[in-house]
């Protein structure tokens, strides 16, 4: 199974960009050393009681600067709010120097308030996200190409650089509603799944519908399956559930406003439910339902059975839900989820 960290350089009230950029950073280059996988960057804008991570790919770039092993992935960037060309180029160029680590994850986001800001219409965001993904894999496979298409028109463009020995990056694609997942099945892509805001029980039929999908396609095998979850670990079950306690209850919070934000701008029902939802949360729920808290032999069992309850191929692990956790109970959970969690499944 494949093991990675999700990353979102969080903000901590009375501490700046510098230091928690620097802390990331730390963070990071531990995660080369003791053997982590992949190291997950987020997209997320105009929230800096939040994060300070809005340009992944300008940190993926860094990220590759200075390790040589773990792959850079982006978990995800927000297709609709991209120019394609730009877009291409500057993910390739990140290709280039990381010698072929980048994995591009792409989705289309559900903070609304985001679209509004970049003057983008939520409505619109299906069709750009397609279209945005055309021009991006002809610019990766083509030395020239022409597009015409709702939102774009290019007459013989060549992007430069092209991906790492003219090879396209690993693209997987983000789901978060029920006709996604097998929409992406069928065309033939990894996926991400999440349970921020669904429990483990809804994930397994999420991907049966994806894998169902895959099959109807006409795709040899079985599709591959990636869950993003928020987990926290620490030397015992009492010390993991209580370390984490404050910041996971403040990112359920802001979890809350975010999604009450996105039903109150857009007036969808999806949004409406799922603000609901968060609303009423409580911790104990949580750990029950979404978030994977505790030791290393605790974390490793329940990974292990959902892996063969549900049938995922990798998890992007949030070790710092909420962005409260100090940063070197951050580095010991990250430690433990390498050398102790890890291993239990090669």
């Amino acid at each position: 199974m494949e093991f990675g960290m999700f990353h979102e350089v969080p903000s901590v009230p009375g501490r700046g960009e510098t230091e928690m950029f620097d802390e990331a950073m730390e963070q990071i280059d531990s995660a080369e050393r003791w053997g982590l996988d992949v190291m997950w960057l987020a997209e997320i804008h105009f929230a800096p009681e939040r994060t300070y991570l809005s340009a992944p790919l300008a940190i993926a770039s860094a990220i590759a600067a200075r390790t040589e092993r773990m792959k850079i992935g982006i978990a995800v960037q927000v297709l609709p709010l991209c120019h394609p060309l730009r877009l291409a180029e500057e993910g390739a160029t990140v290709d280039q120097v990381s010698k072929g680590r980048l994995i591009f994850g792409i989705g289309r986001s559900g903070v609304v308030g985001t679209y509004d800001a970049y003057q983008v219409p939520y409505p619109e965001s299906q069709a750009r996200f397609a279209e945005i993904f055309e021009i991006v894999k002809r610019a990766w496979s083509q030395q020239r190409f022409s597009y015409e298409g709702r939102f774009y028109r290019f007459d013989n463009v060549a992007c430069s650089p092209l991906p790492y020995r003219g090879k396209m990056p690993p693209i997987r694609i983000a789901a978060s509603t029920p006709d996604t997942f097998p929409a992406i099945g069928a065309q033939g892509y990894p996926v991400f799944a999440s349970t921020r805001h669904v429990t483990w029980d809804n994930v397994g039929p999420q991907l049966a519908s994806y894998q169902e999908g895959w099959k109807q396609g006409g795709h040899p095998g079985r599709g591959r399956a990636y869950v993003g979850a928020p987990i926290y670990i620490a030397e015992t079950d009492v010390r993991a559930r209580e370390e984490a306690r404050e910041s996971v209850e403040h990112f359920y919070r802001l979890q809350y406003e975010l999604i009450a934000e996105s039903a109150r701008r857009s007036g969808r029902q999806q949004f409406i439910d799922r603000a609901e939802h968060l609303r009423t949360l409580t911790y104990d729920d949580v750990l029950r339902d979404n978030v994977i808290v505790g030791s290393p032999e605790t974390v490793a069992a329940r990974l292990k059975k959902l892996q063969a309850d549900i049938g995922f191929d990798g998890i992007l692990a949030e070790l710092n839900c909420g962005g409260l956790i100090p940063h070197d109970r951050v580095l010991n959970a990250l430690r433990l989820l390498c050398e102790e969690v890890k291993p239990r499944f090669q």
